[in-house]
């Protein structure tokens, strides 16, 4: 997705804004969380704490929401087919690994249950 695969539409504006909040929320996430919490695939470490407090109070999985705004700020700059469905693929595969590493908190911790209750996943106070 980060190829220019078009022309820059005349939302570069908009699309750079987007991207910023993305990378803000980014950074208020790995503020919050612990320099070894990260992974690239969804396990839940032996030493891993769950967060909620910070911008995880609002949003159960502020890195994958950042991602995702950065990457639509893509599709906002360059509007092409392909940039949609590669955007569209990416969504598919984060709610995939959001389900699966849910499924594997509320089995690790059964503060999650109550976690999920008062949290959405990526947007708040909506999904």
């Amino acid at each position: 997705m980060t190829l220019p695969l078009g022309a820059s539409s005349e939302t570069l504006e908009l699309g750079l804004v987007v991207f910023a909040i993305g990378a803000f929320i980014g950074i208020l996430a790995i503020y919050k969380n612990r320099p070894g919490n990260f992974n690239v695939r969804p396990i839940i470490k032996e030493e891993c704490v769950l967060v909620t407090d910070g911008i995880y109070s609002y949003i159960r999985h502020p890195m994958y929401a950042s991602v995702l705004l950065m990457s639509a700020s893509l599709v906002i700059i360059y509007p092409v087919k392909a940039e949609f469905v590669l955007y569209a693929a990416l969504v598919v595969v984060l709610l995939l690994k959001m389900l699966y590493e849910e499924s594997l908190w509320k089995c690790e911790d059964p503060e999650y249950l109550h976690y999920i209750q008062r949290t959405k996943r990526v947007i708040p106070y909506i999904f």
